[in-house]
Parts: C-alpha cells; sequence; structure tokens
C-alpha cells in the first residue's frame, strides 16, 4: 500500500501573519502595546498633567509678586521681581501657625478615629453573617446618596443639644459622621479579597480572631488603610462648610479655610497673602501623600496562601 502525502501552502493573507508594511509594524507589536498606543497614552498623561499643573503654577505667581497684583501682562512662572513678602506677612502679620495646628488637630482626630471605627466595623460586616448584615450595608451606601448640605441641619442640632458647638470635639464627630460609611465599603470590599484561611491558619496557632485581626489582616490591609486614612485626612482639611458652623464664634479654634476669610475684606483682597497661603496649606496634604504612596499597592496577599 502506498501513501501520498499532500504538502499545504500558506497564502498571503493567512491568519497570524504579520504585516510587513512600516505603517503597520507601527501600529502593530510583537510583544506588548504598539508605539502608537504608547504615544497616544503618554500624550494624554501629559496633556492631563498639564492641565492639572498650570493652576497651582499660577497661584505659586501670584504668590510670589509683591503687593496685591492679581491681573498681569507677563505669563512667566516666577516674575521678574519675585519676593516672598506675601510669605512673611501671612506667617507674621495673621494667626496663620494657629489656624494650621487646628486643622490639623481636628484632621488628625478625624483620621486616626475614622480608620480605627472603618476597620473594626468592615471587618465584622466582611466575615460575620448576622441578622441585619445586608440592610446595614445598604444604610451605609444609602447615606452617601444624601447631599452634604442636607446633612447640616440635624448635625447642627444634634451638636446644639449635646452642646458641642464651638468644641473640637464636635467638629471631629460631624467629619467622623460623614466619612466611615464610604471607609466601611473601601475596607469591606478589601477584606472580601483576603483568603480567610490566614485566619484559620493564625488560629489553629492558637490566636484569638482578634489577634488574628490585628496581627494578620491589619498589616495586609495596609494599601486601604492608607486610601482611607487620606480620603478622612483631605475631607477634613479642606472642609469650610461644617467648620464655619460648628466653629463660627470659637476664633481661637478657627481651621485655616475659616482663617483665610479674614484676608478677604469688602472692598479689597490680599491675593498675594490669599495666595501664599494656599500654597503653604498644600504642603502637610502633598507630603502625605508622597509618603503613603508606596502603601497604595494591591496584590500584597498574592502567594499568601499555598495550593
Amino acid at each position: 500500500m502506498s501513501t501520498t502525502s499532500s504538502s499545504q501552502t500558506s497564502t498571503p493573507g493567512a491568519a497570524g501573519k504579520k504585516p510587513d508594511s512600516v505603517l503597520s509594524r507601527f501600529f502593530y507589536a510583537q510583544r506588548g502595546d504598539s508605539p502608537f498606543k504608547l504615544l497616544m497614552i503618554h500624550l494624554t498623561l501629559i496633556l492631563a498633567s498639564i492641565i492639572a499643573i498650570y493652576p497651582v503654577l499660577r497661584v505659586l505667581t501670584i504668590s510670589l509678586r509683591p503687593g496685591d497684583r492679581l491681573l498681569s501682562t507677563s505669563l512667566a512662572i516666577i516674575p521678574e521681581d519675585a519676593s516672598f513678602e506675601n510669605y512673611t506677612k501671612v506667617l507674621t502679620d495673621s494667626d496663620f501657625l494657629l489656624w494650621v495646628w487646628n486643622s490639623f488637630a481636628v484632621t488628625g482626630a478625624t483620621s486616626i478615629i475614622g480608620v480605627i471605627l472603618a476597620s473594626t466595623s468592615a471587618y465584622a460586616f466582611s466575615r460575620s453573617r448576622f441578622p441585619g448584615r445586608t440592610a446595614g450595608l445598604i444604610f451605609l451606601l444609602a447615606t452617601q446618596m444624601i447631599p452634604a448640605a442636607m446633612l447640616m441641619v440635624p448635625l447642627f442640632i444634634l451638636a446644639v443639644q449635646a452642646n458641642l458647638i464651638g468644641t473640637y470635639r464636635g467638629l471631629v464627630i460631624a467629619y467622623s459622621v460623614t466619612s466611615i460609611p464610604f471607609s466601611i465599603w473601601i475596607l469591606k470590599g478589601y477584606y472580601d479579597t483576603i483568603p480567610y484561611d490566614l485566619e484559620q491558619a493564625a488560629m489553629l496557632d492558637g490566636a484569638t480572631q482578634m489577634g488574628a485581626f490585628y496581627r494578620i489582616i491589619l498589616p495586609l490591609t495596609t494599601p486601604a488603610l492608607a486610601i482611607v486614612f487620606l480620603f478622612n485626612f483631605m475631607a477634613a482639611w479642606n472642609d469650610y462648610l461644617l467648620a464655619r458652623i460648628f466653629l463660627s464664634n470659637a476664633t481661637e479654634i478657627w481651621t485655616w479655610p475659616l482663617g483665610l476669610q479674614l484676608l478677604q475684606g469688602q472692598f479689597t483682597t490680599a491675593w498675594g497673602q490669599f495666595a501664599a497661603a494656599s500654597i503653604l496649606v498644600m504642603i502637610p496634604v502633598v507630603t502625605l501623600f508622597l509618603y503613603s504612596s508606596k502603601y497604595l499597592i494591591s496584590g500584597l496577599t498574592a502567594g499568601g496562601v499555598k495550593g
């Protein structure tokens, strides 16, 4: 018996054949993204960065101009007659340092309380099954759909009844009430991604459930905790409306958003000092973000459980 072998020839348009033209190779990448896609991504990121940074640079320019020159025909970032006169005035001729200290006190307390309460509450919602669990999660989510302005009246009434107007405590409680529900949802979703086998292994070694939570789960949730801390910090640091309601008459504990309004008069505004103070209050937030950015990495539990 004889066998015949047939040879198959490939056609120029066969599937899998790479394009040969220069333009086609520019859009095609054998490994990874094409040069055109990478170029468009980088151009988009550069454009977005310029749009975000340019207003900050203009504020910096105003702060370096002597006097209160808000408008100028020059587009230079550093003016020719640049000086730190406005920075000196805002630091020496006002209570700016006191305002910043008050903001640090309120913001620090709010962030710490928010992280503690949100981390423990989110752990209970993630690991426990109890009556009302689903309803509680839905209620926490529903609170985020209420406009913040609608919460000011009930918060003010409760603060008046509890004698918390004009105190640090009242403002910290108000900030915590508005930020904790969202923080719980962030941490609850992160806890759900952590294998329960890690806690079981710790409890088999003699640890209690709370011990496993503090020693195993919390270190693994560092990225989520950093996000929650930053969220609470920035929400309290930049707030004006709640601070205005709770601290309207307590000028000695004003935060920086309330203090800067003193630079604005009925007919004139110290734009140079206002811009200088705006640059100064950016420094703590930027520093905190740069320091905590190393923790904002997901996937810390990858490989935590061996198959």
